[in-house]
């Protein structure tokens, strides 16, 4: 009986301490299970693609506004000709016939800018070209007229005659920002009509790719897709205005390998005005030698910081150094508006013709210093320069194919009328007809202002009397 107590008692002081256990477990060491669902409750990753896709912007606008007044260039441009030997005297004695030119296709595109039809496009699309033909996106076709065109920024102007064209409209290339959607439209590889799409990837970017002593670079780099045939097309906002025009890519292969490169439109706007009013562009100097400034110019000339640019040296009797801007002093702001590169700062300076009062701030040894300076052409003066013909002294016609036939030519210019000037002054009469200048053929008077604004010096001419008599001139043409 005493051990019925003894293992009683054992029993309840066992059970006793289970409940007050598990009582202590559940007090002071269980959580609720209800606190474990709410940390589990994971944030909807389902619903974060149709978030992202609504972020997108809507092109669709942009595309639709801007792809009627993108057209299709194509052209025709001689290579080859000309004498044989290289000298007319030796070719007419030993009876060598003259070379006959193959005629090239080329092709690209180009952008309606109003709608009685001027067209902006690269230069080097139409360079050279004898032929040109402007296709429209709703397939109607129109020989286009060279007005004018400009190596040192790549950029040519067109005219068709038609009306009540679609066209874009500027928009302000200078306020685009990095990572900013942009369309380009063109036509890759004669396909037309083509649009692409991608953001801006930088600004005021120099490629060294304008082999002209006065060229201007300052592109706007995008990731969107332009092949061959995208050349003069346009490069537009979300608005559908033309922030752009699309010149070149970077590739090993001639193909599209992730970036393209486009003229702003705040240089294409003056480059037309000029090429419209006077013909050629009124180009406006600084008259300085400029350097971006990085780490190693920094060091050497003991700089502070990197802003601004680097004034190398100053042109004797140029615009700034009759303005007081000396050399080494940094150029930080032109015209209201701060510059950090080479390229930026020639892209202010190309908004202005010669003439033009801008206001220019220098840091010089710490001090910053304003300067009123009064912009001069390139002859150092601050006259506009007028198409680079009429200095010759010289009106033209075209050659009848009577003409040529009896001649035995090509092509060719005939000199209409001769005044004082540089192609009377080298011996040329009325009725010569010029067939080359620098071993170039000459179709027309266009080809002869292309040669002579691309030349560098001395001009040989090339040509032929109307009794058959060849002839060659040589004279120089102040740059």
């Amino acid at each position: 009986m005493e051990n019925v107590k003894k293992y009683t008692l054992t029993f309840l002081l066992v059970l006793a301490s289970a409940f007050i256990a598990v009582w202590i477990y559940s007090s002071f060491f269980a959580k609720p299970q209800e606190i474990m669902m709410s940390e589990q409750r994971p944030v909807s990753f389902v619903n974060l693609p149709a978030n992202s896709q609504q972020q997108l912007p809507d092109l669709t606008f942009a595309a639709e506004n801007s792809i009627h007044a993108v057209v299709h260039i194509a052209t025709q441009s001689a290579r080859g000709g000309g004498w044989s030997s290289g000298n007319p005297f030796f070719d007419e004695f030993f009876g060598l016939r003259q070379q006959q030119p193959q005629m090239v296709p080329g092709f690209g595109s180009g952008v309606i800018l109003t709608d009685d039809g001027y067209i902006v496009t690269n230069n080097h699309v139409i360079e050279n070209a004898q032929n040109i033909k402007v296709i429209l996106n709703n397939k109607q076709e129109y020989t286009g007229k060279l007005i004018g065109a400009d190596p040192s920024t790549d950029l040519a102007l067109l005219k068709i005659d038609a009306d009540d064209l679609p066209f874009l409209t500027y928009g302000n290339s200078d306020e685009l920002k990095l990572g900013e959607w942009v369309l380009a439209v063109g036509n890759p590889f004669n396909l037309n009509s083509t649009v692409t799409a991608g953001i801006v990837s930088a600004r005021a970017r120099n490629l060294g790719i304008n082999a002209d002593d006065y060229s201007i670079e300052s592109f706007i780099q995008t990731d969107a897709a332009v092949n061959p045939g995208n050349s003069g097309g346009a490069l537009v906002n979300q608005q559908g205005n033309l922030v752009g025009i699309n010149t070149a890519i970077a590739s090993r292969t001639g193909s599209f390998a992730g970036y393209s490169f486009a003229v702003p439109v705040s240089i294409v706007r003056k480059v037309v005005e000029d090429l419209k009013e006077y013909g050629m562009v009124q180009r406006a100097l600084l008259g300085v030698n400029i350097a971006d400034i990085n780490a190693r110019l920094a060091e050497e000339q003991n700089l502070k910081d990197m802003e601004g640019v680097f004034v190398v040296a100053v042109t004797e009797n140029g615009a700034a150094n009759d303005a007081g801007i000396r050399e080494s002093d940094i150029i930080i702001s032109v015209a209201g508006e701060r510059v950090n590169s080479s390229s930026q700062l020639q892209e202010k300076v190309s908004q202005f013709r010669p003439g033009d009062n801008i206001e220019i701030i220098v840091k010089r040894k710490g001090d910053r210093k304003l300067f009123n300076v009064t912009l001069r052409n390139r002859h150092g003066d601050t006259q506009i320069v007028r198409d680079n013909v009429t200095v010759l002294g010289a009106s033209f016609e075209s050659v009848s194919d009577i003409d040529k036939r009896n001649l035995r030519i090509e092509n060719g210019i005939k000199i209409l009328d001769l005044k004082a000037g540089k192609l009377e002054e080298a011996g040329l009469s009325k009725d010569f007809v010029i067939t080359h200048v620098n071993k170039k053929p000459i179709y027309e008077v266009n080809d002869l202002k292309r040669e002579i604004g691309n030349a560098k010096g001395g001009i040989l001419v090339e040509g032929i009397y109307p009794n058959g008599e060849l002839a060659y001139f040589v004279f120089g043409v102040d740059g």
